[in-house]
């Protein structure tokens, strides 16, 4: 298929596709909610990403008062995870989630137990940092190889998380992973019941190794909450002036995610975002045309998705 009619197609499909998670339960405070999935939880489209709120170069006054006003203007999806800044962001997110605060959250963190005994170890630590008792949703991270979700489905990890559901210290249960499709496939394919499922949703992916186009039709098929990240590209398509953040977002927001996960690490840069999500509405067919083609040579052998293609 040429080029052009590649594109055409596709953004007609993304477009139909779209209107299946566009359909927002309601706003608070402005910010669109959508349902995650099967879960039963109503999320806020934008969630804010756990790496950069412990980032070195970011205050503890200003990472807490970050998290602070995000749930008080409505956000409630929290992004974290075991090894973020080797614990300095559940740290900081547990600390924000005092005085009240841990009742307006959906809390997320993410582990790489691919056994029991890890699991376990990494579970505690999470729920001591973030000084809570239970976790809104739990979720396998970096899955980058398909000896991962051998072990994973193997090991016995899948009992044990199923137990800590049943005892209530964690409410649902997902998986993130940024390499390949295939492996997301995999994980999904092997027949547990996934809740949740996180990845990179971006411009560029669309045209390479792309989440959108392979495992998005997996995941509303099976009503799985789908959680974007990366839409920015770790910053690439911004910084090299491929597309403007505005572009960015609201692509990725046009797409049926629950929730998109974004790295702000100053009150400026959450403000800016928070902007665009109370503003947004969908792209048309036509804009998502444009962008694609705007785009489409930038992506060619995933340059500036270093993540991808680890296998």
């Amino acid at each position: 298929m040429k080029r052009r009619d590649f594109i055409k197609s596709t953004a007609a499909a993304m477009a139909a596709i779209s209107m299946s998670g566009l359909t927002a339960s309601f706003s608070r405070n402005g910010i669109p909610y959508r349902k995650l999935g099967k879960t039963g939880l109503e999320v806020s489209l934008i969630g804010v990403g756990g790496y950069h709120i412990g980032d070195r170069f970011i205050s503890e006054g200003t990472s807490v008062a970050l998290i602070r006003e995000a749930l008080d203007s409505g956000v409630n999806f929290l992004d974290n995870a075991w090894h973020y800044n080797n614990g300095r962001s559940e740290e900081l997110m547990g600390k924000a989630l005092l005085d009240g605060y841990r009742e307006k959250a959906i809390l997320m963190t993410k582990h790489h137990g691919r056994d029991p005994e890890t699991a376990q170890e990494h579970l505690e630590t999470s729920l001591k940092r973030l000084q809570t008792d239970y976790l809104d949703l739990w979720q396998f991270h970096e899955i980058e190889s398909m000896e991962a979700v051998d072990k994973i489905y193997s090991s016995g990890v899948l009992d044990y998380v199923l137990k800590k559901r049943d005892e209530g210290v964690i409410r649902h249960i997902g998986f993130t992973g940024h390499s390949h499709p295939d492996i997301h496939r995999a994980m999904i394919e092997r027949g547990f019941e996934w809740e949740t499922v996180q990845m990179p949703l971006n411009v560029l992916d669309h045209h390479h190794l792309s989440f959108s186009q392979e495992i998005i039709p997996l995941l509303t098929a099976r009503n799985i909450g789908i959680i974007g990240m990366k839409s920015v590209a770790s910053g690439a398509i911004v910084k090299e002036g491929i597309a403007t953040i505005e572009e960015c977002l609201r692509f990725s927001m046009t797409l049926p995610v629950s929730s998109l996960v974004s790295g702000m690490n100053n009150l400026e840069h959450f403000r800016h975002n928070l902007e665009i999500t109370r503003n947004f509405m969908p792209m048309s067919e036509e804009e998502i045309a444009a962008l694609l083609e705007k785009t489409y040579e930038h992506a060619r052998g995933g340059k500036h998705e270093w993540y991808k293609d680890k296998v």
